[in-house]
């Protein structure tokens, strides 16, 4: 039985025997990079050739290896598309002819690519200061749009000009610093169908090594079989190793020269005069090299030849030290003594001293002999490369002297040294005397004897008043003998201290005071502060005592409530007596006394730590601190900031540089504010500036020119390449397409030739629209609607609002997307000639 299809096609065959009709099943079709796909051509009425031919115009030869075209019988031919490219998206035509017949058919093939990255190195390395092009490839249909971050930051290089994303993805960053080092996200978006993929990119920035000579010029001393130290400090990224050239030549580790492990110490061993010169030490990294000169000059060092001990007795006429050097260039000689300095010519005041040198010696002589004059003294000679340093001393035999404080407190129960300290050459026997009778003796149980080299101390423990009074100390050697009268004094406890002053707050008062006129003979250790209220008993605290200590503050005290505050001293016998009780009466409730302010400048420099002392809190509990600053150039107050009851400080951040502030901060409790602790404050200066524009560079207007000139030469040359493919220029092409109105002949020739299946405008390119699989749809506004999967954010990139995402999308040369043109589609039957 005959099928329908049949007869229709029969019926037609005979009815258009004289034509030739032609069907592309089917008509468009949508291929994934790397896939195959096949297209048959079927006409009908008697066709000799069927051909195909491809988006750009050119007919489809059989030995394409990508795109093949087999004729399957006398009425189909087929199109094969072998591992498809986007390059093969377009609009392929199959053309029947027999003799000056000719029909044709058209299928539209769009063809997208998921993102892949190409080319994405890692990782990329730089120099400090070059403009970096980190490179990130990145494919994909329909051209993805590429953003950066850097450690999870996305970079906008709208607000930092050392940023550029460039037109093929790549991120320049103009003079790129150490802190530019670490891994970056190159992120590929594809805003219509909401595919992301990204990949990390460690970037490591190296540095110029720089190296510093620990000196510039080395002094050494020659034929003394010593070694000299040059060195030089490198720093750089990678570590820079160093090398070391004397003469051009490169020095090695060896019998004449040692290098440690980083090579930036050089030694030379048994240093000579021929090693004199100029020595380079070099730095090399990855990033370059860089060299510094030390110079090293070979002097014979000074040195001390001669130098003796001597002895006198005090009272002698005079004394002489004599010192002898050598060295080149000749030494200067000079002495001191303790912290006396005495050169040549020198003497002192009362011209007992006096120094007298000739050529390498030197003299220092010593007029009428006093024990001081005892001790060691310092003989340095010195030149060019150093000095030597060399002790004399000079023995003074003298009687016994006795030092020390004759006068010494206590009080019954507690045991006090009396210390005789004795100056003595040769050194002294010491003997203790109580009444002219030896002490201590065989009956004496509360005295005892401690002696050290210069100082005989005697322990005096005292039972009763009989123990105070007078001891005598004796010292005596071969030079001669002294004697000296100590006192033990009964010590008291002290007197009182006088209130001075009195101010009372809420909470709170402070007792200025004067410290007492006696402290009874020992050193006061505690005052002793002590309140109540009218007819209640005292309550006290102790305070340790110290020379600062000048006011005492009394704490928790009742508002608006009568009190009397009284003091007095303690030393380590007792307590004295206490002041006059001054009555005083605490304020009313009120507000917080205002705060006062410290301020502490951080580590960056644009951040202040603002510290407030504990203030009277008016009689009620401090509920918290309010705290409000500005610029002092401009009127409105940064948002009010609150900090809790238990705060003692403020960290503000983030302040402009070089910029005077003004802080103010007030306290709250239920009855309201404090006065307002106000402080000044200015910033420091920024410590690193942002590059600027090069200003080699052409200015905006000559590139807006060169710009202008560069788009109508190019539309020159399209219109001239319009007219002669297509007998109609650009402009012409233009008034058709958005004007309606058609060109000359232009109707007549698409009939006569049956070219409907291209576009208005008569171009031979067709129109082409690569995508990726699935069209995305689109909401009301107009905004793609991406559907979320394991690999999409559901949130819009970093930053952005979903009119940015449209703004960048716009913006983005890589992400315009070409629209067919509807009227260029066309069926097989709107061939028909």
């Amino acid at each position: 039985m005959l099928q329908i299809r049949d007869v229709l096609w029969g019926f037609l065959y005979i009815a258009c025997a004289a034509a030739i009709q032609v069907q592309v099943t089917p008509t468009h079709r949508e291929i994934s990079v790397g896939e195959s796909k096949f297209f048959l051509c079927e006409v009908v009425g008697d066709a000799k050739d069927i051909d195909w031919f491809a988006p750009n115009g050119e007919k489809i030869l059989p030995n394409n290896p990508n795109i093949q075209v087999s004729r399957n019988d006398e009425t189909t031919s087929t199109l094969t598309i072998y591992h498809a490219d986007v390059d093969h998206a377009g609009i392929y035509k199959c053309v029947a002819k027999n003799g000056d017949k000719e029909a044709q058919a058209t299928v539209q093939v769009k063809i997208f690519q998921k993102i892949t990255f190409k080319n994405v190195p890692s990782p990329q390395e730089f120099n400090e200061g070059d403009d970096a092009d980190i490179i990130c490839d990145v494919v994909g249909s329909p051209v993805p749009f590429i953003l950066w971050k850097h450690k999870g930051v996305r970079i906008q290089p709208n607000k930092d000009v050392r940023y550029n994303v460039m037109e093929n993805g790549h991120l320049l960053i103009r003079g790129i610093k150490k802190t530019d080092e670490g891994p970056y996200i190159c992120e590929a978006r594809v805003m219509e169908t909401g595919e992301i993929n990204f990949k990390m990119i460690d970037v490591v920035v190296n540095v110029l090594p720089t190296i510093r000579a620990r000196q510039s010029e080395v002094n050494a001393t020659a034929d003394m079989g010593g070694s000299t130290l040059l060195a030089c400090d490198a720093d750089g990224f990678p570590e820079p190793s160093v090398t070391w050239t004397y003469n051009n030549v490169i020095l090695e580790s060896g019998d004449k020269y040692s290098l440690n492990e980083d090579g930036s110490e050089l030694v030379i061993k048994d240093v000579v005069k021929v090693d004199e010169g100029d020595y380079t030490c070099t730095a090399r990294n990855k990033a370059g090299e860089m060299s510094q000169e030390v110079s090293l000059n070979v002097f014979v060092q000074a040195k001390i030849t001669y130098l003796n001990n001597q002895t006198a007795t005090e009272f002698d006429k005079e004394v002489t030290l004599t010192c002898e050097a050598s060295g080149d260039p000749t030494p200067s000689i000079s002495w001191s003594f303790q912290n006396r300095m005495f050169s040549e010519g020198e003497q002192s005041h009362d011209r007992n001293i006096v120094v007298r040198s000739h050529a390498r010696v030197s003299s220092l002589l010593l007029k009428n002999v006093d024990f001081t004059y005892a001790g060691q003294y310092l003989c340095s000679a010195s030149n060019s490369i150093g000095q030597d340093t060399q002790p004399v001393y000079l023995e003074v035999r003298y009687a016994p002297k006795i030092m020390g404080v004759v006068t010494v407190y206590t009080w019954e129960g507690n045991p006090a040294n009396i210390s005789c300290e004795v100056e003595a050459h040769p050194g002294a026997s010491v003997t203790w005397f109580r009444d002219g009778l030896q002490v201590p003796s065989d009956n004496t149980t509360n005295l005892k004897l401690y002696s050290t080299p210069r100082i005989s101390y005697l322990e005096v423990f005292p039972e009763s008043q009989s123990d105070f009074g007078s001891y005598n100390c004796t010292a005596s050697n071969v030079m001669g003998i002294e004697s000296k009268e100590f006192l033990l004094i009964q010590a008291e406890v002290p007197s009182s201290p006088k209130i001075q002053r009195l101010e009372p707050f809420s909470s709170s008062a402070v007792v200025e005071f004067d410290e007492p006129d006696s402290s009874g003979g020992v050193p006061i250790i505690k005052y002793l502060v002590e309140w109540r209220l009218d007819g209640q008993d005292w309550t006290g605290k102790e305070y340790d005592a110290n020379e600062d200590l000048m006011s005492i503050t009394i704490h928790n005290l009742i508002p608006n409530t009568n009190y009397e505050v009284k003091m007095s001293a303690i030393n380590g016998k007792g307590e004295g007596e206490s002041s006059a009780a001054v009555k005083f009466k605490t304020g009313p409730i009120r507000e917080p006394s205002a705060p006062k302010l410290e301020a502490m400048v951080q580590n960056q420099g644009n951040a202040l730590k603002v510290n407030w002392i504990k203030q009277d809190d008016g009689g009620s509990p401090i509920k918290h601190y309010l705290v409000r600053y500005k610029a002092k150039h401009v009127s409105d107050w940064k948002p009010e900031i609150r900090m809790p009851r238990g705060s003692e400080y403020i960290v503000l951040s983030g302040l402009d540089w070089n910029t005077e502030y003004e802080i103010r901060i007030v306290a709250v409790n239920q009855k309201g504010k404090s006065e307002a602790g106000i402080l000044s404050f200015t910033t420091a200066t920024e410590p690193t500036t942002m590059p600027g524009a090069s200003g080699s560079g052409l200015s905006t207007g000559a590139i807006v020119g060169i710009l202008i000139v560069v788009f109508f030469v190019l539309l020159v040359a399209v219109d001239l390449t319009c007219y002669f493919l297509n007998k109609c220029g650009l402009l012409m092409c233009i008034a058709v397409n958005f004007c309606g109105k058609a060109g000359p002949g232009a109707k007549t020739k698409d009939i006569e030739e049956g070219k409907a299946a291209f576009t208005k405008d008569e171009s031979k390119e067709p129109i082409v629209e690569v995508r990726t699989e699935e069209e995305p749809t689109h909401n009301q506004e107009g905004v793609v609607a991406t559907e979320p999967n394991e690999t999409t954010p559901l949130t819009e990139p970093d930053g952005m609002t979903k009119d940015d995402v449209k703004m960048d999308a716009n913006n983005t040369a890589a992400e315009v997307k070409t629209v067919p043109n509807e009227a260029a589609q066309t069926n097989g039957n709107e061939s028909k000639a």
